[in-house]
């Protein structure tokens, strides 16, 4: 049996081990309009993925005024999801699973990654386990998919909403978006100390006051950093505390895809990378239709 094959078998088995059954395609679920002022007062909503039925919670962030000697000038309100972004939302967009059946075969190299020749999980789980071992373009083309399916404005964090989301109201000076400092990152990480090697699934730890879980650990999440360049940020279950801060960041290594036999390498998978995921954020402007 081919490895594509045995993977292909092992898509269904592991999308039927979610806790929701398959329904009908939708767009939005309690979402708000499609144009939000961004004057208003965001209130936190949900999105159903297409064909899974599962279901994106996201949080609203409140904006953050220009530092002092900040260039920037303050962060407007935005939704972040409250998790890192999971394979039952991921599978619908890498197999095509809202398309006819016909059409789920060819490979589109433009908007769609190529399907795996190995479970990208790598064993450690499925349902309601972070999709890992992606590249900051199929991050990208995850949320420009979602945007696409539901009239809504999908993409990822920059470095410095990232951190004002991590901190969860907290001063840009502190390390960890909760009260007690590493001693109780343990309450609220999966990190080299407690995560045994491996991802967990994901919200198993204690969120943060604004309602978001694995902002440090499980799983480092793809970011658009100040230069305008990829970095990750919030560590992961390998990483030692330290690089669960909120001003940890580190930008892409030729490490995380050194196995990947491709000449060139894939643009969308990463070999040796199965501790980097992403997460949603949605944009409040007025623009979105």
């Amino acid at each position: 049996m081919s490895m594509f094959f045995a993977f292909t078998l092992f898509l269904p088995l592991a999308l039927s081990q979610g806790s929701a059954a398959p329904q009908p395609a939708t767009t939005a679920s309690a979402a708000p309009p499609a144009t939000v002022s961004p004057d208003a007062k965001l209130e936190p909503f949900t999105v159903s993925v297409p064909v899974s039925g599962y279901k994106l919670n996201f949080a609203p962030i409140p904006p953050r005024p220009p530092l002092p000697g900040d260039a920037a000038k303050g962060i407007e309100p935005f939704w972040m999801c409250t998790t890192e972004l999971p394979w039952d939302a991921f599978d619908v967009y890498v197999f095509k699973l809202d398309e006819p059946e016909e059409n789920r075969g060819g490979v589109d190299a433009k908007t769609h990654p190529s399907k795996p020749y190995l479970p990208p999980d790598r064993g450690f789980g499925h349902a309601n386990f972070a999709a890992i071992s992606l590249t900051f373009k199929s991050a990208e083309g995850f949320c420009a998919w979602l945007s696409g399916k539901t009239g809504m404005t999908f993409r990822l964090a920059t470095e410095d909403e990232w951190e004002h989301a991590a901190r969860a109201g907290r001063p840009p000076t502190e390390t960890y978006g909760f009260e007690g400092g590493a001693a109780m990152l343990g309450d609220f990480a999966w990190f080299k100390e407690n995560a045994n090697g491996q991802p967990h699934e994901i919200a198993t730890r204690k969120p943060s006051a604004w309602g978001l879980y694995d902002m440090h650990g499980n799983v480092a999440e793809w970011v658009k950093g100040r230069d305008g360049k990829p970095v990750v940020k919030g560590g992961s279950y390998n990483d030692p505390a330290e690089n669960l801060a909120a001003s940890w960041r580190s930008p892409p290594q030729p490490a995380w895809n050194m196995s990947d036999p491709q000449v060139p390498k894939s643009r969308w998978w990463l070999s040796d990378a199965p501790f980097i995921g992403f997460r949603v954020v949605r944009e409040n402007t007025r623009s979105e239709r």
